[in-house]
């Protein structure tokens, strides 16, 4: 890389890490948080869930305005728009403005996430320099998830849970500066008029499905409130694809939504993402509730999770350059069942438990993040840089549904299996075989996920090995792209 391209890699990849420790750092605070602002049990989870839905929900319309308007303003806008959220939130005396400043950290993610990935990719051909940049990224994600459980474990018991939001405001200025500097503009060529019903329809229909899921654990499947939440989503979200058929200029072209690589590379990055975050939330309970583990230990105990992330993200590109995409994503998804599978044999020995899950959580993440990383080269190769907003937009608006639709589901798995509940509260016992059996799916569906990218996934070639001088592709070597 060019003296240029590094610190260009440097203020992004410093971006992408800060909104994946924004996504877990509240996790450890919530009862203090709930104790301070006056939240009640049934209503605390929405301080995650404001966040994830509006972040999910937006992801693709700013990817496409981005495309249209340039990915450095709208990087810059979503930094601003972080900073003065996160001081709000730092400052919030009400459950209305913790709210309301989460939904806005939500929609900056929403802004910066794709606009960073698409900076990434364009600043770097497709080859050995962009497999390598987006192994950073993917392995500073899950470093950055596993860092806000220990970060926000550290402020809260050091400080207050208030500086779980203040942090955000001086790296918030110094990225903003930084990306006025460092960073060109990137447009896309070309610059269709906005889809509006394409986007009002996919956004409404995203957050109509998040909200539903999201309700699953407070509501159960049977409540008109899920059910019918989750009909609206399915109502919009067809109309979205037969409005995107006939669009002029689609938000989404369907030679895109139907490209063998963005189908299933995305497939494979939402099994990666929902799955490895519900295993956090099934560990933390089992380490909090069984080991009896203070949340600062918790939060300590992923440490390993996070090294063994940054590991997979270091060694990913050359595992791509001797395996291809497809190789790497099942190979990753592959690790990643296997141990998550073994923390079945869960038991309440303290000793054993923390050494099963310090080694099980290193190895797989690991194999997380290397299917992360082959994931998000999957998922934006053989596309134009016109479209590029719109295939990293998917990519992360796959990783933010991910994030939010694992926990609530396996929390509801791990629930089926808890047995009686005295005052509410499930009995270790309960709570051992709840949270074993939510594992053990949990690994069941990683390794579905990696049967069908074997089978569906085209072929492709190897990437070129880092050292090797970029070369331009045969036409028999590029990328596949099904646009049938």
């Amino acid at each position: 890389m060019t003296g240029k391209q590094k610190t260009i890699l440097l203020v992004l990849l410093g971006a992408q890490f800060m909104f994946a420790v924004d996504f877990s750092i509240l996790t450890v605070a919530l009862p203090e948080i709930g104790a301070d602002l006056g939240f009640g049990l049934d209503s605390l989870q929405w301080v995650v869930s404001a966040f994830a839905l509006t972040a999910a929900g937006f992801m693709l319309l700013f990817g496409r305005i981005g495309d249209m308007v340039g990915r450095k303003k709208l990087f810059l806008v979503g930094m601003a728009l972080l900073t003065v959220s996160s001081l709000i939130g730092g400052l919030a005396t009400s459950p209305e403005i913790m709210l309301a400043a989460r939904i806005a950290q939500g929609l900056a993610t929403a802004i910066v996430t794709p606009s960073g990935m698409a900076l990434i990719t364009t600043s770097f051909e497709e080859g050995p320099l962009r497999t390598k940049a987006l192994g950073l990224n993917g392995a500073l994600l899950s470093l950055g998830f596993a860092s806000g459980a220990i970060l926000g474990g550290v402020l809260t018991d050091l400080l207050s849970w208030r500086w779980d939001f203040f942090i955000n405001v001086p790296v918030g200025i110094v990225l903003f500066v930084a990306g006025i500097v460092v960073i060109s503009e990137s447009v896309s060529d070309s610059r269709p008029k906005l889809d509006v019903p394409g986007a009002v329809t996919v956004t409404a229909g995203l957050l109509a499905f998040v909200f539903g899921i999201t309700g699953i654990e407070r509501n159960g499947w049977a409540a008109p409130q899920t059910w019918g939440t989750l009909l609206l989503a399915a109502v919009l979200l067809v109309a979205f694809y037969l409005i995107e058929l006939k669009s002029d200029a689609p938000l989404a072209p369907v030679a895109i939504l139907k490209s063998n690589s963005v189908k299933w590379g995305n497939l494979g990055g939402l099994v990666t993402f929902s799955m490895e975050s519900a295993l956090s939330f099934l560990l933390t309970l089992y380490m909090q509730q069984v080991l009896e583990l203070s949340a600062f230990q918790t939060g300590l105990m992923f440490g390993f999770l996070g090294l063994g992330a940054f590991l997979g993200g270091t060694f990913a590109s050359k595992i791509l350059a001797r395996t291809g995409a497809k190789g790497a994503l099942v190979l990753g998804l592959v690790i990643q069942a296997v141990m998550t599978g073994a923390l079945f044999w869960l038991g309440e020995n303290k000793t054993a438990g923390i050494v099963a899950i310090l080694v099980t959580t290193f190895v797989g993440g690991f194999g997380h993040v290397l299917a992360i990383v082959a994931y998000s080269v999957t998922a934006t190769s053989g596309i134009d840089d016109s479209e590029q907003g719109l295939a990293t937009g998917l990519a992360t608006m796959t990783q933010q549904i991910g994030f939010t639709l694992g926990i609530p589901i396996m929390s509801a798995v791990a629930a089926s299996q808890y047995g009686g509940l005295t005052d509410g509260v499930a009995s270790v016992a309960g709570v051992l075989t709840g949270t074993t059996f939510g594992i053990f799916v949990d690994g069941l569906i990683v390794l579905g996920g990696a049967l069908l990218v074997a089978l569906f996934l085209r072929t492709d070639r190897p990437a070129a090995a880092p050292s090797t001088p970029r070369q331009a592709p045969a036409a028999d070597e590029r990328p596949l792209v099904d646009a049938k």
